[in-house]
């Protein structure tokens, strides 16, 4: 099986929410955005998935509506984030540190305009600004 194809699991810090996912692939990306900042404390490294995510422990599960097109979600009890998705269609972005396994790659930044002084990272990495990633991911009107 490839890694593409791979199942991972993975949970919150208390373990009340579990997760299991297929990743597109083994990219992790950065998101430099004012919003995940403020939400992780720094970027948030991430991987994407368009699939369905199966969670276990949802009463532990809150989600807030972050935005017109997205909501984040984190356990109730011990605080972890748990994912940003959008809410139309299937698309998630899931903490990395969320799953133990994984030959995961740091390959994009999003919102790389956004990005404060106060840190780099030394890969080298497809990088877009916050118009690149609208102009790239918004839904056609």
């Amino acid at each position: 099986m490839s890694s593409k194809e791979e199942m991972r699991s993975g949970a919150c810090l208390c373990g009340a929410v579990r997760m299991t996912v297929k990743p597109n692939g083994t990219k992790v990306g950065a998101c430099h955005c004012g919003m995940c900042r403020k939400w992780s404390g720094g970027p948030l490294l991430a991987i994407d998935t368009d699939s369905d995510v199966a969670i276990e422990g949802e009463d532990a599960l809150t989600v807030f509506q972050s935005s017109d097109w997205a909501e984040r979600g984190f356990c109730s009890r011990c605080g972890t984030h748990l994912f940003y998705r959008l809410r139309q269609g299937l698309h998630y972005a899931l903490p990395v540190g969320l799953f133990d396994d994984g030959d995961w790659v740091f390959a994009e930044q999003i919102f790389i305009d956004e990005k404060p002084t106060y840190y780099d990272f030394a890969n080298a990495t497809e990088n877009m600004t916050g118009p690149e990633v609208f102009a790239k991911f918004a839904p056609p009107q």
